[in-house]
């Protein structure tokens, strides 16, 4: 078997491994059996060992770094979330991450494998500005942040829908405490929270171990049932670290990006369309963990700041080589 047929049995596996990572973690969200959620984490183990093993293929075939085209950057971002899942997975203990992340990871691998034509996934020689050792140092860590800062993202949406259509804030997870939470009075209706700190504005305690917002008239009660605000704090301080984990890796990348456009085009920043987008989702980043961090946000409003960044980083990778345009414009180059 040479290595192009290789390259072609290996990417076909993993898009099948994939498939049935995601149907194993989802049926371990339904079922939630420890047998189920090491099945699914080790199918999740195959996906990344198959995607390693394509990229290390292509890369003896081709003779330089795999992530020239849209093809090989694509793999290379599944690998890089499907790496970043399992640090997640390790932090959270919870079968959730795999259910987010094993989808996407899914879709990439689809996308590369079965929508790009054959001509669009086989290897070719580099063109000339693309023939330096800038390539791997500044190409590689960029597409490891954009597979971080997904990752981190996807875990604030799904921390979005397990919270759906509840005023709830979380306190103390910024700093790794894990926290105590607090259910928010919404309208007219009132949650009612156990194991609170008495500390807390219109709480009242009785015995020190539970304690409930009152209210003078009875209302209609809406209430998150610990499980899911365990959950809810789990996903929240989880995205939080990966995307804190993300950050530094792309502004490294935006740096060792505009001493390679100096080196190649004789200038540190052009207002390149890729490097507006990059800046651009530097901004959004940064914005979310200034609120983190400064300004003590926590629960829904920097979750949907972190959601929105999943829709920038795409644009960011994909939809700004769709115009065609700028510097960074080498066929499908990312």
């Amino acid at each position: 078997m040479n290595l192009v047929s290789l390259e072609n049995f290996l990417d076909n596996t993993a898009f099948l491994v994939l498939l049935l990572t995601m149907f194993a973690y989802w049926v371990a969200v339904v079922f939630p059996k420890p047998w189920l959620m090491q099945g699914a984490s080790g199918a999740m183990a195959i996906a990344n060992l198959t995607i390693t093993a394509l990229l290390g293929a292509r890369w003896l075939e081709a003779g330089y770094f795999p992530i020239s085209n849209l093809y090989e950057s694509l793999f290379f971002l599944a690998w890089g979330i499907t790496a970043v899942h399992f640090i997640a997975e390790r932090m959270s203990q919870s079968r959730f991450v795999g259910a987010v992340t094993s989808p996407i990871a899914l879709g990439i691998v689809a996308f590369a494998t079965l929508t790009l034509p054959v001509d669009m996934q086989q290897s070719a020689p580099l063109v000339p500005a693309l023939k330096s050792n800038w390539l791997m140092m500044h190409v590689s860590v960029m597409m490891v942040s954009y597979a971080t800062l997904m990752v981190g993202s996807l875990l604030a949406i799904a921390f979005l829908f397990v919270t759906r259509g509840q005023a709830v804030e979380l306190r103390g997870s910024s700093v790794g405490t894990g926290g105590f939470r607090q259910g928010l009075v919404k309208g007219n209706n009132l949650n009612t929270v156990s194991g609170l700190s008495p500390a807390l504005e219109g709480v009242n305690s009785n015995s020190g171990n539970v304690a409930v917002l009152e209210k003078t008239t009875a209302v209609p009660t809406i209430t998150l049932s610990p499980q899911r605000l365990t959950l809810a704090d789990t996903l929240d301080n989880i995205s939080y670290r990966i995307i804190g984990l993300g950050f530094p890796l792309l502004t490294i990348g935006i740096i060792a990006g505009a001493v390679w456009a100096n080196e190649a085009w004789g200038s540190y920043w052009s207002w390149d369309p890729k490097e507006t987008w990059a800046l651009i989702t530097w901004l959004v980043f940064a914005a979310y963990l200034h609120a983190r961090i400064t300004k003590g946000w926590q629960g829904r409003k920097p979750a949907i700041l972190a959601a929105s960044g999943f829709t920038v980083v795409w644009i960011c990778y994909l939809g700004v080589n769709l115009l065609g345009k700028g510097l960074h414009s080498y066929g499908w180059f990312l």
